[in-house]
């Protein structure tokens, strides 16, 4: 089972209104100024524990590779990032018609995490599922862990899977 993050405001938070992990040693923190909120390192090695695919789908323009270097400073590695680009070279091709920003069904994600209404909205019109996470919230990974679990044993019951 596939599993997305968005980055901004859902794995990138503001250290003025969130708890974020510790920052990346200088030199590191001046290249990758962005602060992971706290629980982020947790909560992906526990859903990689658990064997699901963690991805990225982020409407960023910031690289593949940033994404990837970025992360593995803090000892993350995510199974496939899609960014703005991909996207557009990958779903939105030559639609006639404007696609929503992300579209995780396009890439069989099970799950995806975000913080904005709209991608929640086009969740319900293009059939994927969400779980907004936007908030301070100290519960924020047990509710992940939670809301992807019970994807994953829905998907497994449908599939015939005890």
């Amino acid at each position: 089972m596939r599993i997305s993050f968005d980055l901004d405001e859902v794995l990138f938070v503001d250290p003025n209104t969130f708890e974020t992990e510790a920052p990346l040693r200088f030199p590191l923190n001046r290249i990758f100024p962005e602060r992971l909120r706290k629980g982020t390192i947790r909560l992906i090695h526990s859903l990689q524990e658990e064997g699901f695919e963690v991805w990225v789908y982020t409407s960023s323009f910031r690289s593949e590779m940033y994404i990837r270097s970025l992360f593995r400073n803090y000892g993350i590695r995510f199974d496939q990032i899609v960014n703005s680009p991909r996207h557009l070279k990958e779903v939105q091709r030559n639609a006639s018609y404007i696609l929503p920003q992300k579209v995780p069904s396009h890439y069989r994600i099970s799950l995806h995490v975000d913080d904005e209404d709209v991608i929640h909205q086009y969740g319900r019109t293009y059939g994927f599922k969400t779980l907004k996470v936007c908030e301070p919230d100290d519960h924020w990974v047990e509710k992940v862990l939670e809301a992807a679990r019970k994807i994953r044993d829905r998907e497994k019951s449908v599939n015939g899977h005890p």
